[in-house]
């Protein structure tokens, strides 16, 4: 997707970018500083009213949190979704605070440590085993506190999702447990004081392609529907994961959210809900929720030329924006869309390479590219800036201070 597809589903008054209904240089003067990242609540509600007309009504729509720990954000996705995944104690104690309810929450990711999950238990949450340590660690916690913990198996699949931003399944993996390890580990867990609820197979994340998403699925359930025969109870909790992807660069193209939902209504109606009519089927989404609704904003503090070369220094960087920048070097880098927010109206005609504030070569935010010619002060906007962005950032490199966050 080009900048200015971006532009038009924000929206501008009087040639200005428009975020939360606002014009973005008076959103930047009622902040009072740049740079900051904001999120458009009207997009954010667009997202998941788009997902609701979508996806079946039986499936339901939990939140990753790790995408944006925001507590405004997760306030105000706690009363629209069905459930809040999270993956720290913090991240836990985030979620609880939102009144939702703890079983609506569950805990995963490898390295859970003992005094983590006893919060978990004695909350109520239901808590992802990625190993038989953890599961040593829920009984223990579910002894001592004299409660029965609620769990969910997360399984390692035996198969790979290709296409995905990273993959987190299939081979060796620090995630879950290995799908052939499974039954013995439910023959372990129907022995202790235990909970099983079902499983969470999340193999791949930042996914574009349709197909493969829906052939992902298709294999997530069937092997599942395998697992559920060694489940000491029945099924009551199917996380299917995500990984649904949003376009970061103009040869991106948008996912196919419709031939996504075809695929799940039929999953849900010929082999989940006649096979297991007390399950929860669950879509697990962190970056198609929120990453379209952010922005991240900063502002021209120099240009200069360099040996016929136009440099754009702006005081954020990749300090902030480590995806941006192409993540230390480690990445083939490519330009996110970027605009000139307050000149969104005029005519891009200036070369220019947009480059941060840090000192290092890495810290560059747009490569090449062509703008409205930009001057000091004018606001430069990254978009897709609603998932990874602070959070997922070296924010202590070089000791710049901390963006303002705010959703509007």
């Amino acid at each position: 997707m080009r900048p200015h597809e971006h532009v038009a589903r924000f929206g501008t008054i009087d040639g200005e970018l428009r975020v939360g209904g606002m014009p973005l240089s008076r959103l930047a003067a009622r902040i009072g500083s740049t740079p900051f990242f904001a999120y458009d609540r009207v997009l954010l509600d667009a997202r998941v009213a788009q997902l609701r007309a979508a996806l079946p009504s039986k499936v339901e729509l939990s939140f990753a949190m790790k995408a944006n720990p925001m507590p405004a954000i997760v306030q105000h996705l706690a009363g629209k979704v069905d459930r809040i995944d999270v993956a720290s104690a913090m991240e836990m104690h985030t979620a609880l605070d939102t009144g939702i309810r703890p079983d609506r929450v569950s805990f995963a990711g490898p390295g859970k440590i003992a005094a983590e999950i006893r919060q978990a238990v004695a909350a109520g949450i239901i808590v992802e085993i990625e190993s038989t340590t953890e599961l040593a660690r829920v009984e223990a916690a579910g002894r001592s506190l004299g409660l029965t913990p609620t769990i969910a198996i997360r399984v390692n699949p035996d198969f790979a999702v290709k296409g995905s931003g990273m993959r987190m399944g299939g081979g060796p993996q620090q995630f879950g447990i290995d799908a052939e390890q499974v039954p013995q580990v439910l023959q372990a867990a129907s022995k202790m004081g235990v909970d099983v609820l079902g499983f969470h197979v999340f193999a791949g994340s930042q996914n574009l392609n349709a197909e493969i998403i829906a052939e992902a699925q298709r294999r997530t359930v069937d092997l599942t529907s395998e697992l559920a025969e060694h489940l000491p109870g029945e099924l009551r909790y199917l996380n299917l994961g995500g990984g649904f992807g949003i376009p970061y660069t103009e040869k991106d193209q948008p996912l196919d959210l419709d031939a996504v939902a075809e695929n799940l209504h039929a999953l849900v109606d010929d082999v989940i809900a006649p096979r297991f009519p007390h399950a929860s089927p669950v879509i697990e989404l962190g970056r198609y929720l929120v990453g379209e609704c952010g922005v991240y904003v900063t502002q021209v503090v120099d240009r200069k030329t360099s040996r016929g070369k136009t440099f754009l220094v702006v005081d954020g960087g990749m300090h902030h924006q480590l995806a941006a920048s192409g993540n230390f070097g480690q990445a083939i880098r490519r330009n996110y869309p970027l605009a000139v927010g307050n000149r969104v109206a005029e005519t891009a005609d200036d070369g220019v390479s947009v480059v941060g504030c840090l000192c290092t070569p890495l810290d560059l935010l747009g490569d090449d590219i062509t703008l409205p010619p930009a001057v000091i002060d004018d606001l430069i906007v990254i978009f897709q800036q609603g998932a990874y962005g602070l959070t997922a950032s070296p924010t202590a490199f070089l000791g710049h201070p901390a963006p303002a966050e705010v959703l509007v």
